[in-house]
């Protein structure tokens, strides 16, 4: 865990068609903790629910995208937790076609000296982010249905450990996020969860998935009750949206300082996206951490605890946005690291 101070790391999706115009960047800007990236523009197949699709039951896509199809439900589920039960991971691959970027960040790490990787970055989509996107045959979110919603938990969870042996052959330890934006909508009359929900999902997802040389993390870009997050303890990385958020945040401010304490660490999302401007500096971020950091510690939080367990990363994916916002965002991102570390 001390490897990771100040160290800058991504979320997500890029703008591109091309993986290797996103990776050049990567390893340019967060060379200590580099990851794959999604993108969504070349193809749909790229998207953050369709991505992690392949392999869980009764999911198939079309020219329309990703749908449900419960015509053969019972054989569909049956079949696929004979392949959980079986820990048949390769049955969970994210193939080329749904991840151009994974596999070229692979052939990158082949190819690349690793000298200066600290960790290796994966990512999945959050059960109740993935849940939420897809609707049954009367329109309806599968997060509703119970079995569907297992099986999610149960088909995400491969998905994690899947990636987790294919990038353990480049002998780094792995950070692996659980993107959950959806969570940012909890609490409102809208959202067919409860809080009991969530912390027990979460719990069953990482706890199939925990292991000593992966730390776990968790990313909402908006804001939420972060101690669901820090309740659960196979978390070891909450990741928030600095920028916009940092106040709410810091209401929980018992239940962060009792998650660093346990070694967790709080990934600041610090470079804004869609707010991203030529008049954002680094001294505006910097002094907004720094006000962070102060108001965490006049609620009791021991500073030297947020200062080791930092990293920081921009505030949300990068793939709606226009591409010459790219490089000035990780640019900047860089510089804070720099100042930090």
């Amino acid at each position: 865990m001390s490897q990771l101070k100040g160290s800058a790391t991504l979320i997500g999706s890029f703008p591109y068609k091309d993986a290797d115009e996103a990776l050049d960047l990567i390893f340019q800007y967060a060379p200590a903790i580099p990851s794959w990236p999604q993108l969504p523009r070349r193809d749909a197949k790229e998207g953050m629910v369709a991505q992690y699709s392949e392999g869980l039951p009764c999911l198939k896509m079309s020219g329309k995208g990703l749908y449900l199809d419960e015509s053969d439900k019972e054989a569909n589920l049956e079949a696929f937790y004979a392949a959980v039960i079986d820990k048949d991971i390769q049955k969970f691959e994210i193939s080329e076609d749904y991840s151009q970027g994974l596999w070229r960040f692979y052939q990158r790490l082949e190819n690349s000296d690793l000298s200066k990787i600290k960790y290796i970055k994966c990512h999945v989509t959050g059960p109740f982010t993935f849940a939420a996107g897809i609707n049954d045959a009367s329109g309806r979110p599968i997060l509703h249905d119970a079995v569907f919603m297992q099986a999610v938990i149960k088909g995400l969870s491969m998905k994690a450990l899947w990636q987790i042996e294919l990038f353990r052959k480049f002998k780094k330890e792995i950070i692996l996020f659980f993107d959950e934006p959806y969570l940012s909508c909890f609490g409102s009359g809208f959202t067919p969860i409860n809080r009991e929900n969530v912390v027990a999902g979460l719990k069953d997802l990482t706890s199939t998935v925990k292991s000593k040389d992966v730390l776990l993390g968790i990313h909402c870009c908006g804001n939420t009750d972060w101690s669901m997050f820090t309740d659960v303890e196979g978390i070891d990385i909450i990741n928030f949206d600095a920028f916009e958020f940092l106040e709410k945040v810091t209401l929980y401010a018992q239940d962060i300082g009792k998650f660093l304490a346990r070694d967790g660490a709080l990934c600041w999302g610090i470079v804004p996206t869609q707010e991203f401007s030529d008049k954002i500096s680094k001294k505006m971020l910097i002094d907004k951490i720094k006000s962070g950091i102060d108001t965490f510690k006049n609620k009791g939080v021991k500073e030297t605890l947020l200062l080791e367990r930092i990293l920081v990363s921009p505030a949300c994916g990068l793939g709606s946005l226009e591409p010459a916002k790219i490089e000035p965002i990780l640019k900047l991102l860089a510089q804070i690291s720099q100042d930090l570390r």
